[in-house]
């Protein structure tokens, strides 16, 4: 039987900077950073979560890079959290948003687009 989602993979054209981005601003912890050919296969851990996320583009994958992230990041507090993030420089598309629920979209150092709600 399945019991959880291990990680959710993130495309990006720069590991280095997504890693510095995920890690030192939004407070990500590195699980596994090793080789894969050309690049490296980095998994980070989400402090309290069992779910993680996976810096990596497959071959062929390269598209991806700087669409929607298609999942949801959720805090206990989206107003604090934008306010906290927005200080250390991450880009907003706008403010939190009350209704149907507190809600903000980011983006990341390649133009993903992420939701954080604390729904």
């Amino acid at each position: 039987m399945i019991r959880k989602l291990n990680y959710v993979g993130i495309p990006t054209r720069d590991q280095e900077r997504a890693l510095t981005f995920w890690t030192e601003i939004m407070g990500f912890v590195i699980a596994t950073d090793r080789p894969v050919g050309e690049r490296r296969w980095i998994e980070l851990t989400i402090p309290g979560a069992q779910t993680g996320i996976l810096l990596f583009t497959p071959e062929g994958h390269e598209e991806r890079v700087g669409t929607f992230f298609n999942g949801s990041f959720g805090c206990d507090n989206v107003p604090y959290e934008y306010e906290r993030l927005s200080a250390k420089g991450v880009t907003f598309l706008g403010p939190p948003l009350a209704k149907p629920f507190p809600h903000v979209y980011f983006n990341d150092p390649d133009g993903n687009t992420f939701f954080l709600s604390s729904r």
